[in-house]
């Protein structure tokens, strides 16, 4: 069993946050080219983004439907970074996680690790009655929304590997406004929508609550300590 130490932020700016894993990650990586072990040396930042798109490495910008001098304009930045997967927004009311780990202590197959990622969400919503599953080709935690009993996101995921050390992760819409997304085509799909808790359950959430059961579900499933 790993141990993982706990940085919950609370909310931060994306930059700043991005520095924070960097500043991890590369110590794992470091450490790992000079034959020294990173057993327990694990990571797992939780926070709040302050208004933010993220554009990865396989991103259109042509998925950013407002030009960034606008989007500044209504307080949202945006950052090209080097995570898999396309265009997400991440804000208030959005649980974002970033484990920086050593994956020779979890598992040798990274479309294993996606998976556990969504599983964590899946049983996390589950514990609320929402029932949440996957889509082949399509990564992420999807739910038949209430509103139109179409598929929804209400999870997304994308990660960036070197060395077998992880960085970038999850981000689970709880109470975030939905209009933001509006602003971009999420995740690069043009056919399908986004959702949150609040909307499936019509009510506002216990934001630390549901944190809560994330980090429990996360130390089931990946066999962890956390201090």
């Amino acid at each position: 069993m790993q141990q993982i130490q706990l940085h919950d932020v609370g909310r931060i700016r994306y930059a700043d946050a991005l520095t924070l894993q960097e500043e991890f990650f590369n110590h794992l990586v470091e450490q790992k080219l000079a034959g020294i072990s990173n057993e327990n040396q694990h990571h797992l930042i939780l926070c709040e983004h302050f208004p933010v798109i993220t554009v990865g490495k396989a991103g259109k910008d042509s998925n950013i439907l407002l030009p960034e001098t606008l989007l500044h304009e209504k307080g949202v930045d945006v950052f090209h970074i080097n995570r898999g997967g396309d265009v997400t927004f991440h804000g208030f009311g959005q649980i974002t996680g970033y484990p920086i780990l050593d994956l020779d202590f979890f598992t040798s197959d990274l479309k294993h690790y996606m998976w556990l990622l969504e599983e964590v969400m899946i049983q996390t919503i589950s514990s609320y009655n929402i029932e949440g599953y996957r889509i082949d080709g399509a990564t992420g935690v999807w739910v038949n929304s209430k509103i139109d009993k179409q598929p929804k996101k209400i999870a997304a995921f994308g990660v960036k590997t070197s060395r077998w050390i992880t960085m970038h992760g999850f981000a689970l819409n709880v109470n975030v406004d939905l209009d933001f997304f509006k602003l971009i085509n999420p995740c690069g799909f043009t056919d399908k929508g986004v959702t949150s808790m609040a909307q499936e359950l019509g009510k506002v959430l216990d934001f630390k609550e549901v944190k809560k059961q994330i980090l429990n579900n996360f130390s089931k499933i990946f066999n962890i300590n956390f201090y």
